[in-house]
């Protein structure tokens, strides 16, 4: 399987999970979420400048450190725009 097949296999962040198509969709731009709580996850940067992407992304998840109202912090990977690793948990 190529890494296309994968991605197109990938749950979205942020997609609610009862979704009956919880997977990314035709047209959109997805990166993907590597390591920390969220991993394996896509997060759509279709709407992202270039800039938005380059700052990486504080995603808001239950599932880290914080618990609760805290955030996940990833940042794009060098040399591949397409991943973004985590880096850690902020409240």
């Amino acid at each position: 399987m190529d890494r296309d097949e994968e991605l197109l296999r990938g749950r979205v962040y942020g997609q609610d999970h009862d979704d009956p198509r919880p997977g990314p969709r035709p047209g959109r731009v997805y990166a993907e979420l590597v390591g920390g709580p969220l991993d394996g996850l896509l997060l759509d940067v279709t709407d992202r400048t270039p800039g938005q992407r380059a700052a990486g992304a504080a995603l808001e998840t239950e599932l880290g450190r914080y618990g609760a109202g805290g955030r996940s912090l990833y940042d794009p990977r060098p040399g591949d725009p397409s991943r973004l690793d985590w880096s850690g948990d902020t409240p």
